[in-house]
């Protein structure tokens, strides 16, 4: 049986959008896949990140907000930052085969506006994340 490969996401908090990855990717490829998260800092599971992946089935609710581990990330085979500031603040990578790139999604915790709204473009992340897991996948990266 093939090893499963490890993905690790990274993001600055590590509060919304990796843990998104994360859950969709556990969800959507647990087979095939390990999949870890971190951020530059550990800012703590965002509670809305929780609402909205519960709407769609995913329960992250006891994910831990995790500061970068240079062990796993020269150990990943891929390493995806999910924002522009993890992306140019990634640790260097010592580990030449490690695959790394960045899918860029805008932080829903940064939105402003009433709770509706807040809540609304938690959702259109968490969406576009899901698509972009759902392609991962599929093309069996």
């Amino acid at each position: 049986m093939e090893s499963k490969k490890l993905v690790y996401f990274l993001c600055t908090g590590n509060s919304c959008r990796s843990q998104m990855a994360d859950g969709f990717l556990q969800a959507l490829g647990r087979e095939k896949y390990l999949v870890k998260s971190a951020g530059l800092e550990a800012h703590g599971l965002n509670p809305r990140a929780v609402q909205v992946m519960q709407e769609v089935g995913v329960d992250i609710s006891s994910h831990t907000s995790e500061v970068i581990d240079p062990t796993i990330l020269n150990q990943a085979d891929y390493v995806i930052t999910l924002c522009g500031h993890a992306d140019e603040h990634c640790p260097v990578i010592a580990n030449k085969y490690v695959v790394k790139w960045h899918w860029g999604f805008d932080d829903p915790a940064k939105a402003i506006g009433t709770e509706d709204e807040i809540m609304e473009k938690f959702r259109e992340v968490r969406d576009a994340v899901k698509a972009r897991i759902e392609t991962f996948v599929r093309e069996g990266k």
